[in-house]
């Protein structure tokens, strides 16, 4: 967290997963589409508290965040979002079930 010490920052690349490129873009697009600033997701994320950022990776961190902000800004509901989660995961684990191959 900013302002404690944690030790040298590694400096090592990594190659990103999938998803947490699809989180880069997302904060990207919806920030763009002025549904949240910096600022908002700044604020949720220092929100979270110390025990977040022991327990949840950067990227889930900021999805989090993102998803805070969408709905405080009324793009959808957690009721929405709730239904559209129980839809995906209905689908199946993989890709193959959710497509039917």
């Amino acid at each position: 967290m900013g302002g404690t010490a944690a030790g040298p920052v590694p400096s090592e690349q990594h190659d990103f997963h999938l998803w947490e490129k699809r989180v880069d873009a997302l904060m990207v697009l919806c920030s763009t589409k002025g549904h949240f600033t910096v600022d908002g997701l700044r604020r949720v994320l220092e929100d979270m508290g110390a025990d977040a950022f022991e327990t949840m990776t950067y990227y889930e961190r900021w999805i989090a965040a993102v998803n805070q902000n969408l709905i405080e800004a009324g793009v959808y509901t957690t009721a929405e979002l709730g239904r559209r989660m129980s839809e995906v995961a209905a689908r199946g684990q993989t890709y193959g079930e959710a497509t039917g191959d």
